[in-house]
């Protein structure tokens, strides 16, 4: 990725996507969310779950900031009269569809508000930069998250430390987000996208995906639909994974001393 072509890229669109070998990089490149930039995430998240050269995504933005808010005027009435729909391959990039197949490492920096928290939380690993800001806003304008945080955020931070910030709408900053789990780690300003690209290539360039993709599922499994349905799936996943093409070279790779070359079959 040239920084040429992605100074263009970033010039004409609201979100832009490029592959950095098995990463794929999704850049948020406008203040607030508008239709447009809602789309293009959507498709950027549909690339990423549909591909199966691409084995872990990276969230970021452009910019001082990461991303504000709604486009209040642009979205409200869609949301209001129902036209707020996805179009055909497009994904949910709050992924509130269901299970989700690939991981994303998220990168955050300056202001993080209202719905982009939500991105936050669909994410599986967090990266804050020093300087990050937080606040779920919604509270504050008669409205309430409804992107997932009511969901996720007592699951992450447990349930006083969710409504602490879910029903005052009152900003924190990113010692605050260490602490109650809504990112995992916080990094000086700068470093943060270095960081996230890092932990996205130690999962797609040294982690078997199908391995990655069963813990992914295994998880999902037990938030969804109770731990004895997880524990019920981890021994025929295993004797599956033992099966594959890649369990097969991981048990070779151990046994020979060598690093293992996985292809995801």
């Amino acid at each position: 990725m040239s920084e040429a072509g992605s100074a263009a890229t970033a010039q004409e669109r609201a979100v832009t996507v490029d592959r950095w070998g098995h990463v794929l990089l999704m850049g948020l490149n406008r203040h607030a969310f508008n239709l447009a930039m809602i789309d293009q995430l959507a498709a950027a998240y549909y690339e990423l779950e549909a591909d199966d050269e691409l084995r872990c995504g990276v969230l970021f933005a452009h910019g001082e900031h990461f991303t504000g808010d709604l486009d209040l005027a642009e979205v409200g009435p869609a949301i209001q009269e129902g036209r707020l729909e996805l179009g055909p391959e497009r994904r949910d990039p709050w992924r509130r569809e269901g299970w989700w197949t690939t991981p994303v490492v998220a990168a955050v920096h300056g202001w993080w508000l209202t719905l982009t928290i939500e991105l936050l939380l669909a994410a599986d690993i967090r990266i804050a930069a020093d300087n990050a800001r937080f606040a779920q806003l919604e509270i504050k304008r008669g409205l309430y998250a409804f992107g997932g945080a009511t969901v996720r955020l007592p699951q992450e931070a447990s349930w006083g430390n969710a409504m602490r910030w879910l029903l005052t709408g009152d900003e924190y900053d990113a010692a605050e987000a260490l602490r109650i789990g809504l990112v995992q780690e916080v990094v000086e300003t700068g470093r943060e996208l270095p960081r996230a690209i890092e932990l996205a290539e130690a999962i797609a360039e040294r982690s078997a995906p199908l391995g990655v993709r069963t813990a992914l599922e295994s998880a999902h499994r037990a938030r969804r639909e109770g731990e004895q349905a997880a524990f019920a799936r981890l021994r025929p996943d295993m004797v599956a994974l033992f099966g594959s093409e890649d369990g097969r070279e991981g048990v070779m790779s151990f046994v020979e001393g060598r690093e293992a070359n996985f292809v995801g079959r």
